[in-house]
């Protein structure tokens, strides 16, 4: 596989980074997708009044029309596509947001469902996982435009701050952030409750990464704190 940041011509005498493939977002969708399904029913967001395949049907249709309308390298702009990515990123938030508020209320209230240690264990990191997707998608999705925009326009101030844009002596000229990148955001921050190695610079990215920390820390204090309960 060719290297993402290798340059290719665009033009007499202009050289551009490649534009970053697709296959690694849509893997974390693909998980994204399965995590309501391996999830008991009672956390999947369809047992009130959504139907329980609801937001993974959302999701692989807009994956599929994203595949279609730019397949192979992510650099294809115009209103439609940005659209069909915003949804993407906001079924996958929503099918997270909806775990988590049940989780919790039921870890606060008591549940059936919280009363197995295995199966709290289970469902806390199948949840917490599927917030670190969401968060990440956020991230790669809404930093400098999206993938796109920092392919095509990069811009001189970014929102969030790796370290080789920070130091670019630390990457080839031209590097710019691919989503595992964003994925490895989304991990840190979800396990050291702050900014690590990606500094937010952007107002939408604090907040972004506030939120992140703090539900990280809600989920993970509950669950772990009612499995020892349950194990002792």
């Amino acid at each position: 596989m060719a290297d993402d940041t290798a340059p290719d011509d665009t033009g007499p005498g202009e050289q551009r980074p490649r534009a970053e493939r697709r296959w690694a977002a849509s893997a974390c969708v693909l998980v994204s997708m399965s995590v309501p399904f391996l999830l008991p029913g009672h956390y999947g967001p369809g047992t009130d009044w959504f139907i329980p395949w609801f937001f993974p049907t959302i999701q692989g249709v807009a994956l599929l029309a994203l595949v279609i309308a730019d397949p192979g390298r992510i650099d294809r702009p115009g209103p439609w596509v940005r659209g069909l990515s915003l949804a993407l990123v906001a079924t996958i938030a929503a099918g997270a947001a909806w775990g988590s508020a049940r989780l919790v209320w039921d870890l606060l209230h008591g549940s059936p469902q919280t009363t197995n240690a295995l199966e709290l264990l289970v469902s806390g990191a199948l949840v917490w996982i599927q917030t670190i997707i969401a968060f990440a998608f956020l991230y790669w999705e809404l930093d400098n435009g999206g993938p796109v925009n920092r392919h095509l326009h990069p811009r001189e101030y970014t929102d969030l701050a790796f370290p080789q844009q920070l130091n670019p002596e630390l990457a080839a000229p031209g590097w710019r952030p691919v989503f595992f990148d964003y994925l490895y955001l989304g991990l840190n921050n979800a396990t050291a409750f702050s900014p690590t190695d990606v500094l937010p610079l952007a107002r939408w990215a604090k907040l972004a990464m506030a939120v992140q920390s703090m539900l990280s820390i809600v989920i993970l204090s509950l669950v772990v704190a009612n499995a020892v309960n349950l194990l002792g």
